[in-house]
């Protein structure tokens, strides 16, 4: 690790298990439990390099990440990305406490050119906020810690040509694993995610209500997710398991439905809909309006 600004750089699988007192099997993975580890800072900051998921059994360290502070509880898994930066805060009982959370840390060179690599875009929940963690059963539990095992036993064979498609293969299915159950996390939060749908419907109707679309311009999914106190990707998330279409989409849908009735006041001009909607130019809204409505504002208010 290097240390910048009092910000620890994860720049390395090795580097991280040097800082840790880890074993290091393989240079672009590994599998920790962090009952092993022999040096555990009770205060750190860290940005990341590298992917990892965090499993924790056991009440043991308070993360800061995004803009909330969460208690990283029994049975939840965070994950981050490359580029995150993530504060660990333990107090001397929870040192004096053996942890096991286990960890799954992994470089982007292990998935590049692969078919993982390829899809590493699609697992939404490594930009997830820590307070959108994935709460897992007992039985989902022991799924994600076999498949740890059966990483952890192939990394520390001797390295071939079948290494990288093994690890890379075996990944793939923990990830896979994490997306259904993020899956079933989101049905069974139906109720608190209606509430969420109902409340970003309503912030639609009062963005383009008042004047701060003609101050601001068209709003952005990160607006409306940071009303709902979510990541963007979390919430793009929600809302199309909610509804079967982006936030994007969403959002658009509604535009296009304002600006029809808008359209139906001939005191109102196409570029004063435009402006009104938020639109830099009235060809833009043109544009927009074609693409949704399959015709120009012109030619749907002549209908």
């Amino acid at each position: 690790m290097t240390e910048q600004n009092n910000i620890v750089a994860v720049d390395s699988i090795d580097a991280y298990n040097k800082a840790y007192g880890f074993e290091t099997f393989h240079p672009l993975v590994t599998v920790v439990d962090m009952s092993e580890a022999k040096y555990r800072p009770n205060h750190i900051t860290l940005r990341y390099g590298v992917y990892a998921l965090w499993l924790k059994n056991g009440i043991a360290c308070t993360l800061h990440y995004g803009r909330r502070k969460y208690d990283y509880q029994e049975g939840t898994i965070v994950s981050f990305a490359p580029g995150q930066i993530v504060k660990v805060d333990m107090t001397e009982e929870q040192l004096a406490t053996p942890s096991h959370t286990l960890g799954l840390l992994f470089s982007p060179d292990l998935v590049y050119g692969t078919p993982l690599g390829k899809a590493i875009a699609n697992y939404h929940f490594f930009d997830y906020d820590s307070a959108e963690s994935l709460h897992l059963s007992e039985r989902e539990r022991r799924m994600f810690t076999d498949t740890l095992q059966s990483i952890r036993f192939e990394m520390e064979q001797p390295i071939d040509k079948h290494s990288q498609t093994i690890l890379t293969d075996r990944i793939k299915l923990i990830l896979d694993y994490c997306q259904r159950f993020y899956d079933r996390q989101f049905i069974t939060r139906h109720k608190e995610n209606s509430d969420i749908l109902a409340a970003f419907e309503h912030n639609i109707r009062e963005y383009f209500e008042s004047d701060e679309a003609r101050r601001n311009g068209l709003p952005s999914v990160a607006y409306f997710a940071d009303k709902a106190c979510l990541s963007p990707g979390y919430f793009g998330d929600l809302i199309r398991k909610e509804t079967g279409m982006t936030a994007q989409l969403y959002i658009q849908q509604h535009i296009l439905t304002l600006s029809k009735q808008l359209l139906l006041d001939p005191s109102q001009s196409i570029t004063q809909v435009s402006d009104r909607l938020g639109f830099q130019y009235p060809q833009h809204f043109s544009r927009f309006f074609k693409k949704l409505a399959g015709m120009t504002p012109k030619d749907y208010r002549e209908k």
